[in-house]
């Protein structure tokens, strides 16, 4: 039998990491990434991105599940009618396929966060694989781009 002691005991601890504990790093088209977590073994990595108004990310299919909530500004996808707002929750199921989109017309950054399973397989204008983005990727991208401001082992949370 199991007592309470002994729960309590091999209870594994929370990780904190603090805001300031990560570095924000220039992503593509004008944005900033900051990469919370990596973990190679689940397929599942966790970004924060500010983009600038009149961001377009490249059209891209996730090979997993998405799950997006955005903090300020607003973004939607091409493919779509509804507009991601603060306070927006937004599922992507896996085989989704879509081009994000920041109006141009915003007037403060888009703050998004994203837990992402799987690959965002990135497609060209003939709708073929041109690179592809997984936890591992983009956890060796984060520590070059930190690396290249000052930051040589940011903490960010892996296996």
């Amino acid at each position: 039998m199991i007592v309470a002691d002994q729960l309590t005991e091999e209870a594994p601890g929370a990780i904190h990491i603090g805001d300031e504990e990560l570095p924000w790093v220039s992503g593509q088209n004008g944005g900033e990434v900051k990469l919370l977590s990596a973990k190679i073994k689940e397929g599942l990595w966790i970004v924060r991105v500010r983009f600038a108004a009149g961001t377009r990310v490249q059209t891209h299919r996730h090979t997993g599940p998405v799950y997006a909530y955005t903090s300020t500004g607003s973004w939607y996808y091409a493919e779509s009618e509804y507009v991601n707002r603060a306070g927006s929750f937004l599922y992507e199921p896996a085989g989704s396929v879509h081009t994000l989109l920041v109006p141009e017309t915003n007037t403060e950054l888009t703050d998004v966060w994203f837990q992402i399973y799987g690959a965002n397989l990135n497609l060209d204008e003939g709708g073929d694989v041109s690179s592809v983005t997984d936890a591992t990727s983009i956890l060796a991208w984060y520590r070059a781009a930190a690396k290249d401001i000052g930051w040589d082992n940011p903490a960010v949370l892996t296996d």
